[in-house]
């Protein structure tokens, strides 16, 4: 894996102007104020290529505080049926699919990876991972990710 990652906790009126216009953004996008980043970073006076460069890296306090999301990356039988199991054994277990994204297969195989809220999972994370690969279908299940 990466370097650990390090959050810090900063007093609003020292943010670089483009971080708080990041932010700004982020919230008429998050509340439907904006339908879409064009519309949201013209409305705060901010450049698209500044939104992108910041976006992932701003999270509001109180939802670093309530959530644990791992990122999970599977290998797939493609046959019919397999992403639904997954899916229901993540919500079996407490987890809520926050994304999903899965590749067109190639040779048989589907690659899928998903970011999973994990607040209310019910098992410890390798409980959590070792259900996933039991599951017939899943070839690969690895944890990629924490926050």
């Amino acid at each position: 894996m990466g370097k650990q990652e390090k959050f810090y906790l900063i007093s609003s009126d020292i943010l670089p102007e483009s971080i708080a216009k990041t932010i700004e953004a982020k919230k008429l996008l998050d509340s439907g104020e904006a339908e879409t980043v064009n519309e949201a970073v013209e409305r705060v006076g901010l450049s698209r290529s500044a939104f992108y460069k910041y976006k992932d890296g701003i999270f509001p306090f109180n939802a670093m505080m309530s959530e644990k999301i791992m990122t999970v990356t599977f290998a797939l039988d493609h046959r019919s049926g397999i992403l639904s199991k997954v899916l229901q054994y993540v919500a079996d277990q407490g987890g809520n699919v926050l994304t999903i994204n899965q590749t067109i297969p190639l040779q048989g195989i589907a690659n899928a990876s998903m970011s999973i809220d994990m607040a209310h999972l019910r098992v410890s994370s390798t409980e959590f991972l070792d259900g996933l690969q039991q599951i017939n279908g899943v070839r690969k299940a690895m944890i990629v990710g924490r926050g």
